[in-house]
């Protein structure tokens, strides 16, 4: 069975495409093929990689999603050895889903219903569900009638106790489904379990902290192999601080900057998802690598915007621990946890009294998927590579097989 795999973002999207057979594997293969792209005013930037780890990177005039989209799946056929010779090779596609809703928690097959739903929980997630909603009609303009599948990134954290998703307003928000839904819930379940493997663990022994660090960020409680707290809630604001995004703030501030008349709903959406986090304090940029060399230059901002991103990782992680009542490992993992060296010690240097000891030559160096905990620590410390296209795809191999026994 070959499964493609798209993560459809507000300005990117990710694929990959992968041989299944009944030796489903727990580790992550390599895959036949990953394509990313991105794209800025009709611009598309697009990086391919083959199953032999060759990179291709090339740009192409686009005016909308499907063509960028379009462009990207091209590649599948392209070269002397083509991933695949026909697009009509592909079994099944999965998507990637921010937002489920109140209904939806399980991948399942796209029908129409489900499309709808995706829909109406786009007023939860808009740029997000709306782009993968986009997605989904381009696989069926380009492949027909393929079957599709639906992976919600809150799915795994549906299972949080009413004490850590109930938010503390009028009862008659829950009942209008306003709550705490937590996100990455795909990686975060990913990371949980590839720990377990690495540790020598039963997963439900574990008490668990994982944070996924990317542009995004959020942090996991997970004991038993469950989601019992994270620090996104209603929409992905809330938490720590990210890249372009606030985090949690003082719902005052909102209401005193309305009332002032300094700013409209949609101009305070925009601040505190697009010109806020490291971006917003920095004055200079939203990626890390960008924060940490300025630093390196002396500029006054850029270190200021690391010392909050890492007060308040900080106070994220302790909190997690309190609501587990201990830590066996912490994971890092995102294009920031897995690349930055110095986001790990910084956050790592006050949680000596947990018993965690980092060892700081091992967290300089290497790859993924590897333990940088100084050997007597009491706390494991792993870096492990998100791998949520790998995760979408065994979601995928899986309701293909219950349809198919049905």
């Amino acid at each position: 069975m070959k499964v493609l795999v798209l993560n459809s973002g507000s300005s990117s999207q990710k694929s990959s495409l992968y041989q299944m057979d009944e030796s489903l594997p727990d580790d992550p293969p390599t895959s036949l093929w990953q394509g990313k792209i991105e794209w800025r005013d009709k611009v598309a930037e697009a990086e391919i990689k083959n199953a032999r780890g060759v990179v291709q990177k090339n740009r192409a005039k686009v005016s909308s999603r499907a063509e960028a989209v379009e462009h990207l799946l091209g590649t599948l056929t392209d070269g002397d050895r083509p991933a695949v010779t026909s697009l009509t090779e592909i079994d099944v596609v999965g998507h990637r889903v921010v937002h489920g809703g109140p209904k939806y928690e399980e991948p399942v097959s796209l029908t129409p219903e489900v499309r709808a739903g995706i829909a109406k929980a786009s007023a939860f997630a808009p740029l997000h569900n709306r782009a993968e909603l986009e997605g989904i009609e381009i696989i069926e303009k380009l492949l027909g009638r393929v079957p599709q599948v639906a992976v919600f990134d809150t799915g795994f954290h549906r299972k949080m106790p009413q004490a850590a998703s109930v938010y503390p307003g009028p009862y008659q928000w829950f009942e209008h489904d306003i709550r705490r839904y937590g996100f990455h819930g795909i990686n975060h379940q990913y990371c949980a379990a590839r720990a377990a493997r690495l540790l020598g663990r039963d997963l439900n022994s574990l008490k668990l902290v994982t944070c996924h660090l990317g542009n995004g960020c959020s942090l996991a409680a997970i004991r038993d192999g469950h989601s019992i707290d994270t620090t996104m809630g209603f929409t992905p604001l809330e938490g720590l601080m990210m890249g372009t995004r606030s985090g949690s703030i003082d719902p005052g501030i909102l209401t005193y900057l309305m009332c002032q008349g300094h700013v409209d709903s949609q101009e305070i959406d925009d601040l505190l998802n697009n010109e806020s986090g490291l971006l917003g304090i920095s004055g200079i940029s939203g990626d890390m690598r960008d924060i940490l060399a300025a630093m390196k230059r002396g500029h006054s901002r850029a270190k200021l915007a690391f010392d909050i991103y890492v007060h308040r990782l900080q106070a994220g992680i302790g909190a997690m621990v309190a609501v587990l009542g201990g830590i066996d490992a912490l994971i890092f993992s995102g294009g920031v946890g897995e690349n930055s060296a110095e986001v790990r010690e910084a956050a790592c240097k006050q949680l000596a009294f947990l018993g965690l000891k980092l060892d700081d030559a091992a967290n300089r160096r290497g790859t993924s998927d590897r333990d940088v905990a100084a050997p007597d620590s009491r706390v494991r410390v792993l870096i492990i590579r998100a791998q949520e296209d790998w995760a979408i795809a065994k979601e995928c191999w899986r309701v293909m097989r219950v349809s198919t026994d049905d």
